[in-house]
């Protein structure tokens, strides 16, 4: 069975990217948490962060404050989150390294458990804005 997140890399999957570079990409979560719930992915597949050489984990950590404060702004969100999982147990449930950021806001409370289904056509218009702010 294949990766879902390298299919969307490859572009064989649709994915609402709002961000790219040579080494990686972020996109809208699907199946967010709340809304701007993105995923920092690095386009090298590695299953746990513990494969990856240290330098490149630094490198995709790195994105995290660009991507969340174009989150932040294009959401109006009052704070973040972020999650990172290894292994089953953990709760990945895609195995391909990616980082969550989740966006928070004070009259929603923080849950991480309750998920939506989102349109594309949501996703794709909110993927613009955030990818305009970046």
């Amino acid at each position: 069975m294949g990766c879902i997140f390298c299919d969307i890399i490859k572009g064989d999957r649709l994915g609402h990217l709002i961000y790219e570079d040579d080494e990686h990409v972020a996109f809208l979560d699907k199946y967010p948490i709340d809304v701007g719930h993105s995923l920092v992915v690095p386009k090298r597949h590695y299953e746990r962060i513990t494969d990856m050489e240290p330098e490149n984990v630094g490198k995709l950590f790195s994105l995290v404050p660009k991507i969340a404060r174009s989150i932040l702004h294009s959401t109006k969100a009052d704070a973040f989150s972020l999650a990172q999982n290894n292994g089953k147990a953990a709760k990945q449930i895609v195995p391909h390294v990616h980082i969550h950021i989740i966006p928070r806001f004070n009259d929603k409370g923080t849950i991480w458990t309750k998920r939506e289904i989102s349109k594309d056509s949501d996703l794709a218009e909110l993927a613009e804005k955030i990818r305009n702010s970046i």
